[in-house]
């Protein structure tokens, strides 16, 4: 149960589902109740597609290239520092997009498996292995997938102002983590060289 929590928090922070749940609202508040269900099921299905594809291949892409884990826990953290900081600074922009890949993109990636969750689904991997970083992520789809379909109704009890206090603070959280990422790696890149040397 410790390493689901540890590796469920995390990805529950990086993909932000009540943060994107603004955003989501903003891109289909025109859309017909059927429309709106079949771009929840493909952006969840995208997001999934993606995050699985990552989660296998991601480090038989850091062998090829020569990168160790711990670069990529730098890489990563300054990645999830960067895309914190502009949710945090950032005023929301809502556009018209294609009703047919709107769920696909933007939503499925990269709002809800972007940067910020490959990242953090490759180092939980490293950390507490493929079945709790599978199961961690999945569970977050599903609630993600619930956030979506009772968008109406939570949006009605947030409020607008709730919705956007509760991505800020979920921005902070990810800025400390990033932080966190970023002193693992250059400790475990200390480590490496000390056992070299």
């Amino acid at each position: 149960m410790k390493e689901f929590l540890l590796s469920f928090i995390p990805i529950f922070i990086a993909m932000d589902a009540v943060g994107v749940l603004p955003l989501y609202i903003g891109f289909t508040e025109s859309l017909k109740k059927l429309e709106k269900r079949r771009i929840v099921t493909q952006s969840i299905i995208t997001a999934f597609l993606i995050g699985i594809i990552f989660l296998f291949l991601g480090r038989w892409i850091f062998k090829i290239l020569g990168i160790l884990v711990a670069d990529f826990k730098i890489a990563g953290g300054l990645v999830l520092l960067a895309i914190s900081l502009k949710d945090l600074l950032r005023n929301e922009k809502t556009g018209r997009l294609s009703v047919d890949t709107m769920g696909a993109v933007p939503i499925g990636t990269p709002l809800v498996t972007g940067p910020a969750v490959l990242t953090t689904i490759v180092i939980l991997l490293d950390s507490y292995g493929m079945f709790y970083t599978i199961l961690s992520f999945v569970a977050n789809l599903l609630i993600t997938w619930v956030v979506f379909t009772y968008a109406g109704v939570i949006s009605k009890f947030l409020g607008k102002a709730g919705s956007k206090a509760i991505s800020k603070i979920a921005s902070l959280l990810l800025a400390a983590i990033a932080v966190m990422m970023m002193r693992k790696g250059l400790v475990d890149t200390i480590a490496y060289f000390l056992a070299k040397g």
